[in-house]
């Protein structure tokens, strides 16, 4: 859940000022569909990537639901919602504000509204103060979208993490309960699994908050200690990927390098297949490491695999960096970020003192498409990061002459590279980029040393 721009829109609905005020200024017109069927659909178009559908839907259900308790409510103090009642509706399998403001608030945060999002995301959790109805998704949520961040942020993913304490505790009871039911019992460790699996990403994101913003503090190293030691512990094995690289990132900041490098090894291991020896790639025809299915729970998300690797370089880990980011460009060939840490990647390889020389020139060509695909996007995108930009163009100059001394620059005489702020827009903007990586990277074969780190050969 990354931090989203706010949009600014004069007209933009005000939701919910208080427990008593309407849900949406507007009364458009009723729909024929229950409230049930309306936040269904509400919530399939927002997994479907399709908020500005799945808003009227969010809306029309609150409204529905303001109306039905202020009717149901009349002979009570307007301000007050009773969460003993709403729980007596939710297990007659009748919708409730709570969830509703969530779902609402999500569609928000997917069309750039923030301050309408927080604002429903806060008021869920003043009705719901245990997270009876909605989890700990909320204050995750808030945690993310804080303005104030450090302490603030913190405090949001304190109550996640007692939210979903008390959520396990209860799932831990119900298996134990469950010894004659296998079918319900692996329903419910699976569930157990998810609320583990969410608990140590609240804790890793902690870790991060004291990294960052509040490195400052006196106890910030030993509070990142304690929070990465309980992630690491409750988090199922199976998931525990991304776990593992926020481990890896504090052993980094501590200068422990070697059990860095052991758990981004050990974070790898549990979503990417075994990459294959020489022999072995010639028996089965194929020649690189095969990450999980896109479906698999294992895998992380698109960022984090790409922070992946910038620990892996990090750590001096480059072959390992060079074959996920090759992985991560056939998912999206257009991230300029991806396109420059390849180009990267290849160039620290070059760069090693005992690499061979046709290694060493490979690697410099490989580098120079990279980054050359790379500074093309980042025009045609009209990417912002000028550090990115900057590094990307003193890489390049440095390979020119590298590639110059040894006679490897075109036959023209046009290196083919410009700095990216001098080169001329033109009809870019509009055109297709077709980009590939080349054969040579893409069909190395790969073989795992005495150490286990990967040789690409």
């Amino acid at each position: 859940m990354a931090k989203t721009k706010t949009k600014n829109n004069s007209k933009q609905k005000d939701i919910l000022r208080s427990t008593s005020a309407p849900l949406v200024k507007s009364s458009p017109k009723k729909s024929q569909k229950s409230i049930e069927d309306l936040l269904t659909e509400a919530a399939e178009l927002l997994e479907q990537s399709q908020p500005e559908l799945a808003l009227p839907l969010a809306e029309e259900a609150l409204q529905r639901l303001e109306d039905e308790r202020r009717q149901r409510d009349s002979s009570q103090v307007q301000d007050e919602i009773d969460i003993e009642e709403l729980l007596l509706l939710a297990a007659q399998g009748r919708p409730t504000l709570p969830p509703a403001l969530v779902l609402n608030a999500e569609i928000l945060v997917a069309l750039g509204d923030v301050d309408p999002a927080r604002r429903n995301f806060t008021l869920a959790t003043q009705i719901d103060k245990d997270g009876a109805l909605i989890s700990a998704e909320p204050w995750l949520w808030l945690a993310q979208l804080c303005e104030e961040g450090g302490r603030e942020s913190i405090r949001y993913f304190e109550q996640a993490c007692e939210v979903l304490r008390n959520e396990i505790e209860v799932l831990e009871d119900a298996v134990n309960e469950m010894t004659n039911n296998p079918d319900g019992e692996a329903g419910t460790r699976r569930v157990l699994d998810e609320k583990k699996s969410k608990l140590a990403d609240a804790l890793c994101a902690m870790a991060e908050v004291y990294m960052t913003d509040l490195s400052w503090e006196t106890d910030a190293e030993a509070r990142c200690e304690t929070l990465v030691t309980e992630a690491v512990a409750v988090c199922p094995d199976d998931l525990s990927a991304g776990v593992l690289q926020t481990l890896a990132s504090v052993r980094i900041s501590q200068e422990r390098f070697d059990e860095a490098r052991t758990a981004l090894k050990r974070s790898l291991d549990i979503w990417y297949k075994a990459i294959p020896s020489p022999e072995e790639s010639v028996a089965n025809g194929t020649s690189d490491a095969e990450p999980a299915p896109e479906d698999d729970l294992r895998k992380p998300d698109f960022a984090t695999r790409v922070s992946l690797t910038r620990l892996l370089m990090e750590v001096q880990l480059e072959q390992l960096a060079l074959s996920v980011l090759e992985g991560l460009v056939r998912e999206d060939d257009q991230s300029v970020e991806c396109w420059y840490l390849g180009g990267w990647c290849q160039v620290l390889i070059a760069q090693k003192p005992d690499v061979a020389s046709e290694t060493k020139l490979k690697s410099q060509r490989t580098a120079r498409t990279w980054l050359e695909n790379c500074l093309r996007l980042y025009r045609i995108q009209d990417y912002d990061d000028d550090r990115l930009r900057d590094h990307a163009n003193e890489l390049v100059n440095g390979l020119k002459v590298e590639l110059a001394a040894d006679g490897e620059m075109d036959e023209d005489g046009d290196d083919g590279w410009e700095d990216v702020d001098e080169q001329d827009d033109g009809d870019d903007e509009d055109e297709d980029v077709d980009l590939e990586i080349e054969d040579d990277v893409n069909g190395h074969a790969a073989s795992k040393t005495s150490d286990g780190d990967v040789e690409m050969t």
